[in-house]
């Protein structure tokens, strides 16, 4: 049978972890969580479902990543957020692989359905948000500063997996404002960084063109109001990301 290491950072996430680490019982033949400064119930939970816990000072999400991939020691890593779980369709499916043996020249992608406000979102641009989340250990590497992508160059066939990876994404409005700052923040600071400048027309017309994209070309209004919430959040989200950028380069040029 195919042996897994599933991996997982964590920091003050006792309100996830739990479930997170339930959906991997049956799949997971050890469980790594890496923690950078948790001060609430983490540790005792994941303690409680066997995990290996490890503290280790935060060292940005690719970093933290890949620090702990680096501890898996079963021929196969499964990455799963904290915030995260497996369906039971999706568990029954890694459970046959187990079985039947997984192919060491592929990764395998699960398609993640997120949940906002307790409504599951499955239009706006959020769905199917496929991710590479299990592939030979050793054999790919995150990189990124602020949404980590996964560098599979070494395994480039990439199979789709049946079943969801369950995301419990944003609990409040408040919740998704506060996050939503530090990213436009971080991806404003990367844009400059990299030299790019933003126009006043930018800042005006792309959130327009990210709310009517989400909301009717990826039919975000089917998702109700939770879906135009979605895509409204989105397209304040584009706006200050832009404002931010139009700032900084204002800044420099004075």
């Amino acid at each position: 049978m195919t042996r897994i290491s599933a991996i997982v950072i964590t920091q003050d996430e006792e309100r996830n972890i739990g479930r997170c680490l339930s959906s991997l019982q049956g799949i997971a033949d050890e469980i790594i969580v890496v923690d950078s400064g948790s001060t609430d119930a983490t540790e005792t939970i994941c303690r409680q479902f066997g995990a290996r816990f490890v503290h280790h000072p935060w060292a940005g999400y690719s970093g933290q990543k890949n620090y702990a991939d680096s501890l898996a020691s079963h021929p196969w890593t499964l990455s799963i957020d904290a915030d995260e779980a497996l369906s039971p369709t999706l568990r029954n499916t890694l459970a046959q692989l187990k079985e039947q043996g997984l192919d060491n020249g592929s990764v395998y992608q699960f398609n993640r359905l997120n949940n906002f406000c307790g409504s599951w979102i499955h239009h706006c641009g959020w769905y199917p948000d496929a991710k590479v989340r299990l592939w030979p250990t050793g054999q790919a590497q995150w990189q990124g500063t602020i949404h980590e992508e996964l560098n599979h160059s070494a395994c480039p066939t990439v199979t789709t997996l049946k079943g969801d990876l369950l995301h419990y994404s944003f609990y409040s409005i408040d919740e998704m404002t506060l996050r939503h700052r530090r990213y436009y923040l971080l991806a404003a600071q990367a844009t400059h960084d990299a030299g790019r400048k933003a126009t006043m027309a930018a800042v005006v017309l792309k959130p327009l063109w990210a709310f009517l994209r989400g909301y009717v070309l990826l039919g975000g209004f089917l998702d109700g109001h939770a879906g135009y919430l979605v895509c409204r959040m989105n397209a304040h989200y584009t706006f200050m990301k832009y404002a931010t950028l139009r700032e900084m380069t204002k800044k420099m040029l004075d």
